[in-house]
């Protein structure tokens, strides 16, 4: 059976800010025999990376001190 997960945001407050995609395990690159613990870390950075580019951000954080 072909394991995947659907990755969504929304934004209540930028009207048509909202994606949602599905991926395979396989796509992903994700073990699935990996640890409950190892699958949700890898999953959030994986969320992360891809609601950043969905939203085509970039920034900078300026530290003066």
């Amino acid at each position: 059976m072909v394991k995947t997960v659907t990755f969504s945001f929304s934004s209540a407050e930028y009207e048509g800010t909202e994606a949602t995609e599905t991926f395979t395990f396989e796509k992903l690159g994700i073990d699935e025999n990996m640890d409950e613990k190892a699958l949700r870390k890898e999953m959030e950075r994986l969320f992360e990376v891809w609601v950043w580019h969905k939203l085509n951000i970039s920034y900078s954080v300026v530290w003066d001190g």
